[in-house]
């Protein structure tokens, strides 16, 4: 048997009109698999599920409409429940030097000298770019998951490799 692990896919937010149609704030890469029409979404630390009845883009926003909610009334019963999906653990993303979230939180995060500085805590997704927010012996510090800061991710050995930029560790610049 295939294990598998939960991942959080979106949360419910506010209701859009009187019939039922819910804004979802997108936790997933995949939002077109995730809440295509028929699949089943079930809500965090819960048996509750909720059967994608249709979902569409508006300005810039998925709209879903879930069988389960009837009305306007209905979704804002349910406001602020956190989406989740049972996928393989082995799952991966078909694009090269594409992560979701759950491969990195957790990495051990290593400066330009290899030196073991960290670790992953969280992912956070910012329209302009993803941020890791990681945990260091100086506290939290946030980083820009982009290449020429973030050159080397390597999950097989469990970490991930920070470049040599001045102040990326510190809150001064070190040079």
């Amino acid at each position: 048997m295939t294990q598998t692990v939960e991942t959080v896919v979106g949360v419910i937010g506010r209701a859009h009109g009187i019939r039922g149609e819910v804004i979802i704030d997108v936790r997933t890469d995949d939002p077109d698999v995730r809440f295509c029409v028929g699949a089943v979404l079930r809500a965090e630390d819960s048996s509750r599920t909720f059967t994608v009845a249709a979902a569409r883009d508006h300005s810039g926003r998925l709209l879903v409409k879930f069988a389960e909610l009837a009305d306007r009334t209905a979704v804002e019963a349910v406001r602020g429940i956190r989406l989740v999906v049972e996928v393989p653990a082995d799952e991966t993303p078909d694009e090269e030097g594409v992560y979701y979230d759950r491969q990195l939180i957790g990495l051990r995060v290593r400066d330009a000298a290899r030196t073991d500085v960290g670790s992953v805590r969280a992912v956070v997704h910012l329209p302009a770019q993803d941020l890791l927010e990681i945990d260091t012996a100086n506290g939290t510090r946030m980083i820009p998951f982009v290449a020429a800061l973030v050159p080397e991710v390597d999950l097989a050995a469990g970490y991930l490799g920070l470049a040599d930029v001045p102040g990326l560790l510190s809150d001064e610049d070190d040079g």
